[in-house]
């Protein structure tokens, strides 16, 4: 396959699970737990199984070094018995974080660039919800203020 240049491109390990008899409670803090170990995505889709059951569909992405303990963190807390796992190629744009300055106070904005070209442009949530909290300003008001900031 032949990548359009300009994109920074990596592979990644997709993991799998189809879920029917869990609780969206612990579906919740499987799903903390995963990004605090590293996980780079995890994401739940609802699915239908077998039987008619309703159920979702766990997925996972991975840098490869980190699939065991992903795993393990799958296995132990959630009911499934078996994980399907692929590599995953990603075309992904250049990252670069920036301050910009709003009404409110500086935001830190991540800027996704292909070729050195701003493509995408997105308030930090942290950033934005640091700075509502010292402003006392709704948090929307801050994001709306820092996208305005961050356009070219």
């Amino acid at each position: 396959m032949k990548l359009p240049a300009g994109y920074a491109t990596d592979v990644v390990i997709r993991l799998e699970a189809n879920l029917d008899d869990l609780s969206p409670e612990i579906t919740g803090a499987v799903l903390e737990k995963l990004l605090a170990a590293g996980a780079l995505d995890v994401w739940f889709t609802p699915i239908q199984m077998k039987k008619s059951r309703p159920a979702v569909m766990l997925s996972v992405l991975a840098e490869e070094s980190l699939v065991e303990r992903l795993a393990d963190i799958i296995f132990t807390e959630t009911s499934t018995f078996g994980l399907r796992m692929e590599e995953v190629s990603r075309l992904k744009l250049d990252r670069e974080f920036r301050e910009v300055v709003t009404e409110f106070g500086k935001v830190t904005v991540k800027f996704g660039l292909r070729a050195g070209r701003i493509l995408q442009a997105a308030p930090e949530f942290e950033s934005c919800r640091a700075v509502s909290e010292r402003s006392g300003q709704p948090l929307k008001a801050v994001y709306d203020a820092a996208k305005r900031a961050a356009s070219l």
